[in-house]
């Protein structure tokens, strides 16, 4: 490799860029249809074996989504044009996940092996769940772990073989009315992961989900529950991929993480959604005296996005952050952000917010902090920039700073800025085509939080924003 290419990052253009448009044709087991009613519910009940409590849960949390309306009176308007009565709401080709990759039908291993996750675990993780449509095919974790009472299991198993633990928690961080997309996934969830980390116990490599969607029409709808117990720490990381297809797809998953006193809790989130779904999603932390929760987010793909990650910090000296990256190219919406609640005192966040918008893309930053008159020693940093690559992009702003009372501080920045002519010009006079200059002028832009992803996490970014920059140019 040349030095002109190593500092354009050119071998990173290798990448497939369909790496997850394939899909296999399945023979599913478990298929509830098209539409939405008590009999979808009725049917994912029994088929996945749920309890008494779970089926009213579901049915209570149906009738909360029928009754909101869809939010477009302040977000994309393209929510209308989500057909809910053509989604199948659960499709499963069995019901318990494999414990190696030898259990696991080959059509599903196939698309695994093909997305590296086996690889993945067989050199950095910890753990691997791997969901494909609404059910996990495959849940493993060292064996060291479990001798020191991890929990990392698929939330179906956690609410059957862990209910102590499970039902504590479950709902109590993201209530079903919460919002439309929390009640739909209330409704129907199926898949997820669940976590427990005892008290002390400080797991030195990632724990992994990944998320794969395959079939057409098809909603996932995930719930992740995490549980960090005192002085414990844990990073979880997922990634998420499916096919194009012409009609829409959704993906509407519900995160809940807790971390008791003193815990760490890193979420990392790598997407790379076809350009034909709607991810449509909820994830919310409780924070704890003297805990943290961490959300790092990369959102690239998909046709609509909606996330705003939050943390509440609800003990004294408790600490969140949200570091995201958005892009958005033609035909693409990210409404990305970040929520910080503070509850008590000396608690403190930070919210940094990245965004690309290359040709018609348009991406949205809304972000939420409060800190009510009665606190004291409360500190939030917030910074969202935002990088039009051509004429026709555009990006949005919405920050509601709430700080009442003169005990506490606040700051924001904001930025929007355009590619540097002179600086592309610079980088073709050393020899660089128009498109690498484009390219690694992104990657500047987002590098310092690029840096705070795993190493092989961080690559694999870099190689989708250069696929994602190719064709910008003109």
């Amino acid at each position: 490799m040349t030095e002109q290419q190593a500092i354009a990052g050119t071998d990173l253009l290798q990448l497939d860029r369909g790496v997850g448009d394939f899909h296999y044709k399945m023979e599913y087991a478990y298929d509830a249809g098209a539409g939405l009613s008590e009999q979808t519910i009725d049917y994912i009940c029994e088929a996945k074996n749920d309890p008494e409590w779970l089926r009213d849960f579901r049915k209570r949390a149906l009738a909360t989504f029928l009754r909101e309306p869809l939010p477009t009176h302040w977000a994309s308007k393209q929510l209308a044009e989500l057909d809910f009565s053509q989604i199948r709401y659960y499709l499963a080709h069995g019901q318990k996940a494999g414990r190696t990759w030898e259990d696991v039908p080959e059509e599903m291993k196939r698309t695994f092996e093909r997305l590296g996750v086996p690889e993945q675990e067989r050199k950095f993780l910890a753990g691997v769940e791997a969901q494909f449509d609404s059910e996990a095919a495959y849940s493993n974790m060292k064996e060291a772990l479990r001798d020191q009472g991890v929990i990392f299991v698929g939330s179906t198993e956690g609410l059957h073989k862990h209910p102590e633990i499970f039902r504590k928690w479950f709902g109590k961080v993201i209530p079903t009315g919460d919002n439309k997309f929390a009640a739909l996934n209330s409704a129907v969830f199926s898949g997820g992961s669940f976590i427990y980390i005892p008290p002390g116990v400080k797991l030195s490599h990632p724990l992994q989900a990944y998320f794969r969607i395959n079939a057409e029409s098809f909603g996932q709808f995930e719930r992740t529950l995490i549980i960090a117990d005192e002085g414990s720490e844990v990073t979880y990381m997922e990634g998420c991929t499916a096919p194009r297809f012409d009609t829409a797809t959704l993906h509407s998953a519900v995160v809940e993480l807790v971390a008791l006193p003193g815990a760490k809790i890193q979420y990392i989130t790598v997407q790379n959604w076809s350009p034909n779904v709607f991810n449509l999603v909820t994830k919310r932390g409780m924070a704890m005296e003297n805990s943290e929760i961490r959300w790092i987010d990369c959102n690239i793909g998909s046709r609509l996005t909606m996330k705003y990650p939050a943390v509440i910090l609800r003990g004294r000296k408790a600490r969140g952050e949200v570091l995201s990256i958005a892009l958005a190219n033609n035909g693409q919406h990210q409404d990305t952000g970040a929520k910080m609640i503070h509850l008590a005192d000396e608690t403190t966040s930070n919210i940094i917010a990245k965004s690309i918008s290359i040709g018609e893309g348009r991406s949205s930053y809304r972000g939420l902090v409060k800190i009510p008159n009665h606190l004291k020693g409360c500190r939030n940093n917030t910074e969202c920039d935002a990088l039009l690559i051509n004429t026709s992009s555009r990006t949005d702003t919405y920050p509601a700073i709430t700080l009442r009372g003169n005990r506490s501080s606040v700051q924001h920045e904001a930025s929007v800025s355009k590619i540097s002519a002179e600086q592309i010009f610079y980088m073709q006079q050393r020899g660089l085509p128009e498109a690498e200059a484009m390219s690694l002028s992104v990657n500047g832009f987002v590098n310092d939080l690029v840096r705070e992803f795993p190493m092989e996490y961080s690559v694999e970014l870099k190689r989708l924003i250069d696929l994602e920059m190719e064709g910008s140019v003109g």
